[in-house]
């Protein structure tokens, strides 16, 4: 990856607008000791103009034009709406910082990595648990081990509960659609992988409500599950994911500070501006994420 520099103090541009944005990348973006939060664009206007003036940044009406004045853009959009929004800022010369899932396609996933490659710039994807502490350092912990035997992850979502209020995110059309298998089963896989190899095989199933089961076999032999979804009754909702092999059985530990991860994701974004090495979570490895996810959706009945 050869990846232009950026200054010293980069500019960084926001897209969307929703709960996630307000809750996460705003604050966070705000908060980074290492660049400028430069502004805002949304899919509606009026909604970009409110967080862009809580923030006291420019709000911009076309998204190029936030290209054209930023190093780096992040991303706070559905997928099917981030995707060729991020090919277009790559092919501007900037740095990528993406959610999760890039696409819920694989041409488009592929897309966003092939322009990622083309166009010399860095991309990291925000994936919670691979950024945020103590999670993230468990997960660097166990990929150092080796012998594992199987492994059993649950993403248990109340966005949308049969029981109760829904989540902030419950109006959503692109979860509600896709359901837990491509909102949370990223989330799953970003720990199951760098433990226990990339994914050879995968079968899915369906469940109560949005609930999709996976069994997956991995590169290095083991096998594990995951069960995700968004449906879940409120008093079942959790996350949970253990891991079992020769040294023992190793659980995925609590997590905090969401705004703080998202920093840390975005330090790793421009070390590998600084670097030119690419990092481990970029769009590469969601457009990975993408193929093993629609490989499970086409196994599911309509």
């Amino acid at each position: 990856m050869d990846s232009p520099r950026p200054p010293a103090r980069p500019r960084v541009g926001l897209l969307g607008t929703g709960p996630w944005a307000r809750r996460t990348h705003a604050p966070a973006l705000a908060a980074h000791a290492g660049s400028d939060f430069a502004g805002v664009w949304g899919r509606r206007p009026e909604a970009a103009a409110g967080l862009a003036d809580a923030y006291g940044v420019k709000v911009y009406e076309d998204p190029d034009a936030l290209f054209a004045d930023c190093d780096v853009v992040a991303f706070a959009l559905p997928p099917d709406v981030q995707a060729p929004l991020a090919v277009r800022a790559a092919a501007a010369g900037c740095q990528l910082l993406l959610d999760k899932p890039v696409s819920t396609t694989v041409e488009d996933a592929r897309a966003v990595a092939d322009a990622v490659a083309r166009h010399g710039v860095a991309s990291v994807v925000f994936l919670t648990l691979r950024f945020a502490e103590p999670a993230a350092g468990w997960v660097a912990e166990q990929a150092g081990r080796s012998g594992w035997f199987t492994a059993s992850a649950h993403w248990l979502g109340a966005v949308f509960p049969p029981d109760g209020t829904p989540s902030a995110y419950a109006d959503s059309p692109w979860r509600k659609a896709k359901g837990g298998l491509w909102d949370v089963g990223p989330h799953a896989l970003s720990v199951l992988i760098p433990v226990l190899g990339d994914v050879t095989a995968v079968t899915a199933a369906r469940g109560p409500s949005d609930v999709v089961q996976l069994s997956l076999r991995h590169a290095s032999g083991a096998a594990s599950t995951a069960v995700l979804s968004l449906g879940a009754p409120a008093a079942a909702a959790g996350v949970g994911l253990e891991l079992r092999g020769a040294e023992g059985v190793f659980s995925l530990p609590d997590w905090t500070d969401v705004p703080g991860a998202y920093g840390r994701a975005l330090d790793a974004l421009l070390t590998a501006v600084r670097t030119g090495v690419a990092d481990p979570r970029d769009a590469e490895f969601a457009a990975r994420l993408t193929e093993i996810l629609a490989e499970a959706e086409a196994q599911l009945p309509a």
